[in-house]
């Protein structure tokens, strides 16, 4: 019985699809760093499909991916849960949240009407 020694090109043994050699090339305009008024929550949307969220002095307490479709947000916890999201006039709700961008000049106002330093957000 003959074999051949050449590798068979015609068959791939990786289905997944091509990665961007440049992922962050162009990233989403919802990516950035998103909190509430109140700076207690803090959403970082990465360029990567990744987030991490803050809550009070807890770093990542919740991480995950996110997948956007339009204006809408779908959040998948690493734990399984899932939560969804909604971006409307440069505001992020999300869920029982409300959140801006951190550079906003909304949040800034309304954290110095809240008696807080803007620089702690």
């Amino acid at each position: 019985m003959a074999t051949n020694s050449e590798p068979n090109t015609n068959r791939t043994t990786d289905d997944a699809p091509p990665r961007d050699p440049h992922p962050n090339a162009h990233p989403h305009p919802y990516v950035g760093m998103w909190v509430t008024a109140d700076g207690h929550i803090r959403q970082a949307l990465l360029p990567d499909g990744r987030y991490d969220e803050a809550r009070g002095t807890r770093e990542s307490a919740y991480t995950g991916s996110y997948t956007v479709t339009g204006s809408h947000i779908d959040y998948l916890d690493d734990t399984g849960f899932t939560a969804t999201g909604d971006v409307r006039d440069g505001v992020l709700f999300h869920e029982h949240l409300v959140l801006y961008r951190e550079a906003d000049d909304k949040i800034s106002a309304r954290v110095q009407a809240g008696g807080r330093r803007a620089g702690r957000l």
